[in-house]
């Protein structure tokens, strides 16, 4: 069940008391994603998430928006080793070196992917054919065959810190699947999946 806000709003409990996560969850968490800047942004914080709140990354997005030059993948894919030294030292971001990698790791493959038609139409090829259509929080997974699927095949183009559970979660922030509780307000609203 979803919990009633202040504005009359139902939202899930996550999104209803913190400020951010509600600006978040009512303008952005659950809208279609179709450039690649965006995607990979997407795609690098969820591994920055990983064992942490997402609100701890969300407080932090404008920093790593610094640190990363607004996650343009041909500025990062030319870190160097020097870069991954002035990253590590950013007290504003998550500094963990694995991740760090990661990001640029997966800037590398984005580009790579552009050679099959771009990272965008990629991670949407894996859209299925059904959504969710949860009525609590307990209904609503955390992976899918779909995301399993993505994982794998990302991993296979090089790319890193991208777990089925991790993915699914991206597949849920960007549209490809719909897990706004059923009475929450949000629901339908990717305007990709009915609302019933």
């Amino acid at each position: 069940m979803s919990i009633i806000g202040d504005d009359g709003r139902a939202r899930p409990a996550w999104a209803a008391v913190d400020p951010l996560l509600r600006e978040y969850y009512d303008t952005e968490w659950g809208l279609p994603v179709r450039d690649e800047r965006g995607l990979y942004e997407r795609i690098s914080l969820e591994g920055f998430q990983a064992g942490l709140s997402w609100v701890t990354i969300l407080r932090k997005r404008t920093a790593f928006r610094a640190a990363f030059h607004n996650f343009q993948p041909d500025v990062v894919a030319a870190y160097s080793e020097e870069d991954v030294q002035r990253l590590l030292t950013d007290s504003t971001i998550v500094r963990n070196r694995l991740k760090l990698t990661a990001a640029i790791t997966n800037a590398r493959a984005t580009i790579a992917l552009r050679e099959e038609g771009g990272l965008v139409d990629f991670v949407w090829s894996f859209q299925p054919q059904r959504t969710p259509q949860p009525r609590t929080l307990a209904e609503i997974p955390t992976t899918s065959p779909e995301s399993v699927a993505l994982a794998k095949a990302l991993r296979k183009r090089g790319f890193a810190y991208v777990g089925p559970t991790t993915m699914f979660a991206l597949m849920e922030a960007i549209g490809i699947v719909d897990t706004h509780l059923m009475d929450s307000h949000r629901r339908g609203s990717s305007g990709l999946w009915p609302t019933a």
